[in-house]
């Protein structure tokens, strides 16, 4: 039968899958965000090399970002990981109410600590596979810091680290099953505008001061009337980071505001990024101050590819349901009943474009949406990753796979609270499933991999990699 190999890497994971939720646990209970993931590196590490990976660490400036590696030559099939957690998302486990843990900040909010474990399973599967039938190639497996915020896999394709693989793959925790292919993945650029003016006393001397926070505010208002003049799909937000103190008839002399600029491509992102600049050094110019523009990260967008998406969707299909338990049902009901109004009617708007008016009312009553979506469905969207860089460099597939109940917000303490459940760990070694007989598969066909290769040029029509991170950029805690 063409895909015994299922059996054999549902077998392999399964017998393994205690080692697998144990280093995702620990990930969970280190809760590191940005750079700082030290533990969550190390346990992964450690890990691997036990398995008989070879590790190198400390790339291109990211102290906790490493790559393991197993056995030689061509096809290189890599697999992408993350660790990364939330901060002030602290949570208990399992609880169904906000309870923050005592004296921890950070909480795994986007399930960082299943995407990471699951990716390092897959890798580790899929070399026990080849060790025992004899297939040549390398397995690697990236374990890539800082994807919240700082994009900690743009530095590892700027500098070359991804440029030999053959294809790449990746997944994300969700509350639904989906290869991602029609889904929007928006360019992002993250970029401080810090205004420097001259501090005096509001009342006694208003004329000699030059007040930072009107030329913070004045950006803003000129932020929103470009809003007016954007394409469609492109998303800016900001927040003010710093607002020159907090007493009233001071006359504030620094202020910043942090924006996101995302857009369908990066080209579009650069250009609204430009607009932007414009806008700063005109408001500098109203207010007589000077301004400083930083950016601190960038996110491609994703070159999508159409024979990984069709492979992927095929495993999928073949683990999902995955079949819970009562247990598990009722364990997610309780969450699905405590998710906040708004994310129920987001779950309502998702249902509504899916199936007919009966299986809409089947959807509604279910607390785990144990089915496959269309790969071709777009639904929700607009968010950013870093992955997009790798795919620029290399063709990509991802998957969501479902490790919450229905209508779960990701970046959610009731995301966070779900994290070491069954459920959780249920959907993590399924998408470790998928991902390992996707690279059996193009290890066993060649000519599927160069299909995959023919698409992924096909996409990218004549198009490189637009390395949008600043030359000097390096990473860093901001």
């Amino acid at each position: 039968m063409e895909y015994m190999y299922r059996k054999n890497i549902h077998q392999l994971i399964e017998n393994n899958k205690q080692a697998y939720t144990d280093i995702s646990d620990a990930i969970w209970n280190f809760a590191e965000s940005r750079f700082q993931e030290v533990e969550s590196s190390k346990v992964q590490q450690e890990y691997l090399k036990s398995r008989g990976f070879s590790v190198k660490a400390d790339l291109s400036g990211e102290a906790t970002a490493f790559i393991a590696e197993w056995g030689n030559g061509k096809p290189i099939i890599a697999y992408v990981g993350e660790f990364d957690a939330l901060s002030a998302l602290q949570q208990e486990a399992d609880k169904t109410e906000r309870s923050p843990i005592p004296e921890k900040v950070n909480g795994h909010g986007c399930g960082h600590h299943l995407l990471g474990t699951g990716s390092l399973a897959a890798a580790d599967t899929l070399k026990t596979y080849m060790e025992e039938h004899g297939l040549t190639g390398t397995v690697r497996y990236y374990g890539c810091p800082a994807e919240e915020n700082a994009g900690g896999k743009a530095y590892l394709v700027r500098d070359g680290y991804f440029n030999d693989c053959d294809v790449a793959m990746s997944w994300h925790p969700h509350t639904t099953n989906k290869v991602t292919g029609a889904d929007r993945f928006l360019a992002n650029f993250r970029v401080f505008f810090t205004f420097h003016g001259i501090s005096s006393h509001a009342a006694g001397a208003p004329e000699l001061g030059r007040s930072a926070l009107d030329a913070v505010e004045i950006m803003d208002i000129g932020v929103n009337f470009m809003r007016e003049h954007m394409i469609e799909g492109a998303r800016i937000h900001g927040a003010i980071t710093n607002t020159g103190g907090i007493a009233p008839n001071v006359i504030p002399a620094e202020a910043q505001v942090l924006y996101a600029i995302r857009a369908p491509k990066i080209t579009h992102v650069k250009s609204l990024f430009d607009r932007m600049c414009d806008i700063a050094k005109g408001a500098a110019l109203m207010t007589g101050t000077t301004v400083t523009i930083r950016q601190v990260s960038a996110y491609s967008n994703v070159v999508h590819n159409e024979t990984m998406g069709k492979i992927m969707n095929e495993h999928l299909q073949a683990f999902v349901p995955m079949g819970y338990t009562e247990e598990e049902l009722a364990y997610a009901a309780k969450f699905k009943e405590v998710i906040t109004d708004l994310d129920k009617d987001g779950l309502k708007n998702m249902i509504a474009q899916l199936g007919d008016k009966e299986q809409r009312e089947e959807m509604h009553k279910m607390a785990m949406l144990d089915f496959v979506l269309d790969r071709r469905s777009m639904i929700g969207g607009g968010g950013s990753t870093d992955v997009g860089d790798v795919s620029w460099v290399t063709p990509v597939g991802q998957a969501n796979v479902n490790c919450f109940a229905a209508g779960t917000a990701l970046h959610s303490w009731q995301a966070v609270a779900q994290g070491k459940s069954s459920i959780a760990h249920k959907g993590m070694l399924t998408a470790a499933k998928v991902l390992a007989c996707t690279g059996v598969e193009l290890l066993l066909k060649p000519e599927l991999l160069a299909q995959v290769r023919q698409d992924w040029i096909d996409e990218l029509g004549g198009e490189v990699y637009p390395n949008p991170l600043p030359k000097d950029l390096k990473p860093e805690i901001w």
